[in-house]
């Protein structure tokens, strides 16, 4: 039954608003155990609040506005880093930022220094997707109107059915923010040889990518030793400034180009095509969620 005229709302009635799905967020954090992780999350926020002298609890356009631009300018493209973790050591430098991590229980360590922007300092023991999404509430909320109440952020990932990998790098020669030394994505791949799908070179491929920091053997400048463990410290400056980070060997993948998503699925496919050559192989490498590039040989 319809009624008109329409039935009219009290304007203090509590609402919930809710947008899933809104953004995906690429950055990098340090497991305790696993180490440098790439991550790609999904945000998706609910928003709680009396009805506005529009019937809004809050304008979806202002909703996407507000959640997008913090996200993308707090967290994206950044190493997010737990400051209440026993295990983390923060030297502030004035414009550049020296962290220093323990992890993993063969006292394996992570160094960076970079520019402050480059980091997301969490207010955080561990990170987890709960907590990361309360330290994003917690100042999110001060942007949003008097008509919202509460506010819940959650994080997600990507509903898929296929082979992914945590992967880390920084672009040297990006103009952007992936020029950040230890940003990341979750990264699905699907690969076809002879235009049939192969779970086989997925799963190969993807477990030996697991938690990966892929590296550009130009960029090492040194390959020191630390308790007798192997490191790569690799060390560039970009239009951002200096980047360096120092990481155990075990956990790096060197390649000879730029760690772009169009040379990681050319590297994908000639190594691929190296031991299968009489093979086609096609590659689609993906850089966090619904992007990337493809490559055929």
């Amino acid at each position: 039954m319809v009624l008109w005229p329409p039935v009219s709302l009290p304007p203090n009635i509590a609402m919930l608003l809710f947008v899933d799905k809104l953004t995906n967020v690429d950055f990098s954090f340090v497991d305790p155990q696993r180490g440098l992780l790439g991550e790609t999350y999904l945000a998706n926020i609910t928003l709680e609040g009396n009805l506005d002298e529009q019937g809004m609890v809050c304008d979806f356009g202002t909703v996407k506005k507000i959640v997008r631009n913090w996200l993308d300018t707090e967290l994206d493209h950044r190493l997010a880093v737990p400051t209440r973790s026993p295990h983390i050591t923060l030297i502030d430098e004035g414009e550049l930022l020296s962290i220093h991590w323990k992890f993993g229980n063969e006292g394996q360590f992570l160094h960076t220094r970079s520019p402050r922007d480059a980091v997301a300092l969490v207010d955080a023991e561990i990170l987890t997707p709960e907590t990361i999404a309360q330290w994003c509430i917690t100042q999110l909320k001060t942007l949003f109107p008097e008509s919202v109440a509460q506010l819940e952020l959650t994080f997600s990932i990507e509903d898929s059915p296929g082979f992914y990998y945590h992967y880390s790098h920084g672009l040297k020669k990006h103009l952007g923010n992936c020029q950040r030394i230890a940003h990341g994505h979750r990264s699905r791949i699907d690969i076809w040889e002879n235009d049939n799908k192969s779970p086989e070179l997925e799963a190969l491929w993807a477990k030996r990518w697991r938690d990966i920091y892929i590296g550009t053997r130009s960029d090492i400048k040194a390959e020191p030793r630390h308790n007798n463990m192997p490191y790569y410290h690799f060390a560039y400056v970009s239009q951002q400034g200096p980047f360096e980070l120092t990481i155990p060997q075990n956990v790096c993948y060197l390649i000879d180009t730029d760690s772009t998503v169009e040379l990681i699925a050319q590297h994908f496919a000639q190594a691929i095509k190296a031991d299968r050559p009489n093979s086609v192989i096609r590659v689609k490498a993906f850089e966090g969620i619904h992007k990337g590039a493809i490559a055929e040989l």
